[in-house]
């Protein structure tokens, strides 16, 4: 059986995932589209980490596997590789070079690849649509969703959640134990919203006028003010 020409695995930032650099490039984006098709539900609303190890990857390739994954609803935030070409391209597509220790091992550009610590910002996944029913958005960091939150929707992040819409359906922000971590909507009326292990459940109410409001933690419980 022809081995897999790409492997996957799960890391605090998002999915990383490594191409072989011996294969064909098509055939690699090729065989990662199909499988991201085939699994959509586990790859739902992640951010990717690409590896391609010394593979120089033009910018017109990365470009359209960054379009690639976006189609999807994935999205693409760091680059890692050994090639100068390749970093170069991943830079002038705005992509990051380096993940913390996800640095690839023996890496010629590891120390030119450096980015201050005040400079990365804290990672995270936007949605740019809005969230129906049955779907799930996991992350190790933020979520952002530029949409509403339908009920039977549910979003849990390590970190932060912050709904640009309406928010109907649940969510757990600081899934990690993040007591610090905050839930923020335009609309906020979820069927359920945790906040590292504590939880609250919207009570039946009459309707009111929307207002942004932000949820978080204080004295041993969550409390909701205007954001």
């Amino acid at each position: 059986m022809q081995e897999q020409a790409f492997a996957i695995k799960g890391v605090r930032d998002g999915l990383l995932i490594s191409l072989d650099a011996t294969a064909a490039w098509g055939t690699v984006i090729a065989e990662l589209a199909a499988h991201i098709d085939d699994k959509s539900s586990f790859f739902n609303g992640a951010q990717i980490i690409v590896d391609v190890g010394e593979r120089p990857v033009p910018k017109y390739e990365l470009s359209s596997l960054k379009a690639l994954l976006e189609r999807r609803g994935l999205t693409l935030w760091a680059v890692l590789s050994e090639s100068s070409t390749t970093v170069d391209s991943a830079e002038a597509l705005d992509l990051r070079t380096s993940v913390g220790g996800l640095v690839p091992e023996h890496s010629e550009h590891e120390d030119e690849m450096s980015i201050d610590p005040e400079e990365i910002g804290t990672p995270g996944v936007m949605i740019r649509r809005t969230l129906r029913s049955g779907r799930t958005v996991h992350s190790g960091g933020h979520v952002v969703v530029y949409g509403d939150v339908n009920p039977g929707a549910e979003i849990i992040a390590a970190g932060d959640v912050v709904v640009w819409g309406r928010l109907r359906g649940n969510v757990h922000a600081g899934a990690e134990g993040d007591e610090d971590a905050v839930v923020c909507a335009l609309d906020m009326m979820p069927t359920q919203l945790r906040i590292a292990g504590y939880l609250v459940t919207s009570p039946p109410e009459k309707r009111r006028k929307p207002r942004p409001e932000v949820a978080l933690v204080r004295d041993g419980q969550i409390v909701v003010e205007a954001w």
